[in-house]
């Protein structure tokens, strides 16, 4: 089946598709300030640029989309009928990018929250912010009792840091691939140009 739009209104339409600041990102971000939550956003130096970080419980919120991720049985994830290979293909590279990313970042020992956007409607949005609050408050009970065996068991302390500079250097790697220049020189740059 031949795409029933021109190629300058599909470019129209996903030039408009936004990877930051969505409106199920938004959802969450006011809730969670709501209750009383602070965090930051999109920090590039975690493993997969999580969504939100809350780092005072550790823990990491990724806001997916049910199409762009795949959400199993969800009415809002259909594979489209033009470029169906192309589409199944990239959600595929999308779950399997998320899969890793997740591993490194519990490697790291950061809890990881999964939001999905069909959870994010009225009817479900108080459960799914208790949900999402009772897993915060979980992480944050697993990262003291990490930080407590780092403390009593050296070898484990060292191994955990080896682990922790393997990632550093990976994320490092493909931050650099990606802005082609390294973190460093960005950062002297983004001086220069402040001061």
């Amino acid at each position: 089946m031949s795409d029933r739009m021109t190629p300058q209104q599909r470019h129209e339409c996903m030039s408009n598709i936004h990877s930051k600041d969505t409106l199920p990102e938004q959802i969450v971000r006011r809730e969670l300030w709501r209750r009383g939550y602070r965090y930051r956003l999109n920090v590039r130096k975690l493993p997969g640029t999580p969504d939100i970080v809350l780092g005072k419980y550790r823990t990491v919120i990724f806001v997916n989309g049910c199409f762009w991720h795949g959400h199993r049985d969800c009415s809002k994830y259909t594979v489209p009928k033009t470029n169906t290979e192309f589409w199944k293909e990239k959600i595929v590279r999308n779950k399997e990018r998320d899969l890793i990313n997740n591993q490194r970042l519990e490697i790291l020992a950061w809890g990881i929250i999964t939001v999905w956007e069909c959870e994010l409607s009225k009817s479900k949005l108080s459960d799914t912010m208790d949900r999402i609050e009772s897993e915060i408050h979980a992480n944050k009970a697993k990262w003291e009792a990490y930080n407590l065996m780092r403390k009593e068991n050296r070898q484990f302390a060292l191994e955990q840091a080896k682990k922790r500079r393997e990632i550093a250097a990976i994320v490092e790697a493909e931050l650099n691939e990606q802005l082609h220049m390294s973190v460093k020189l960005l950062k002297a740059l983004k001086q220069e140009i402040y001061y």
